[in-house]
């Protein structure tokens, strides 16, 4: 599959110089050649930041929604097609900020998405704020006297949920950045993959030869299903491990779950409908609706 397939060379970036955010576009195009995935085929869900922007830099099916909010669309998407590759595609602040509710629930319910993270370490998009993953002591124009709270930290959290598929990645390393990436989109479950990209703008601590020098890559004799282990790696802190850090054991995801996926995997929209059932379950509605409304101005009065 050509690369350029995925390409949008009509368009300008709005990406600072530098910025880490280019790697993973690359590394994110590379791999989805390689999955032999066609643009048709895949769905990018994004909120709003700096790195929600990517999806407007490829040619795929697109969703840009509110900040925090790529989760329960992407969710939603996948319920209703299962057949679609979902991607939410969202940065730090976005997705463990703003959304750090959808964050821990889409773990709890296992849509089969990719949930891919720019953890840049910094609010880029509304310049230079400290995100939920800022160092402790990181000074910034609101934080003047330094952050004072301890960082979220996302792997330690998915595993504590037991997440499907826990990894992180530093996207000054390409080649592992795209296999990883592979490897989460094409896990049957939800799939976070945390990573760390450089904002060479607002962030002048965590760059690029930071991230490299407080990080290390877990070996080959590192099992990703002994859930014990996995929480101690991902509370390591003076060098993040990168790689796949927990796998647990096989699970029926969100849209399997779903009764109306009893009878297989079929799109939503072509499940046959009852116009009798639809309509006596309307008129239940207004009437519970209504009732409830007659309740309440009672109770008012």
């Amino acid at each position: 599959m050509d690369k350029k397939i995925f390409d949008r060379e009509d368009i300008d970036i709005a990406w600072c110089p530098g910025c880490g955010n280019f790697p993973l576009l690359s590394a994110l195009k590379q791999a989805l050649v390689e999955l032999e995935i066609p643009p048709q085929q895949l769905l990018l869900v994004s909120g709003i930041g700096q790195a929600a922007k990517l999806p407007h830099y490829m040619r795929a099916n697109v969703f840009n929604g509110l900040h925090g909010r790529s989760l329960p669309v992407a969710t939603a998407a996948k319920a209703a097609n299962p057949s679609l590759t979902v991607i939410a595609d969202s940065g730090d602040g976005c997705m463990y900020g703003e959304g750090g509710n959808h964050f821990i629930h889409a773990i709890r319910r296992n849509p089969g998405i990719a949930c891919l993270v720019h953890n840049n370490m910094v609010y880029g998009l509304t310049k230079g704020q400290a995100s939920p993953t800022s160092s402790e002591g990181f000074r910034t124009p609101v934080q003047t006297a330094g952050v004072f709270a301890e960082p979220f930290n996302p792997v330690a959290v998915g595993v504590a949920l037991d997440a499907s598929f826990v990894a992180r990645a530093f996207v000054g390393d390409r080649e592992q950045t795209k296999e990883l990436m592979k490897q989460a989109i094409t896990h049957k479950g939800f799939a976070i993959l945390d990573l760390f990209q450089p904002c060479v703008t607002f962030n002048r601590v965590n760059t690029y030869q930071w991230f490299k020098e407080h990080t290390y890559y877990l070996d080959e004799s590192y099992d990703p299903t002994d859930r014990v282990e996995a929480f101690r790696k991902a509370l390591e802190q003076d060098k993040f491990p990168l790689g796949v850090i927990y796998k647990s054991p096989p699970k029926a995801t969100f849209e399997e779950n779903m009764a109306a996926r009893r009878e297989g995997p079929q799109k939503l929209y072509e499940v046959e409908v009852n116009p009798e059932r639809l309509r006596d379950l309307v008129i239940d509605i207004a009437g519970d609706v209504q009732r409830k409304g007659k309740e309440r101005y009672q109770w008012s009065r």
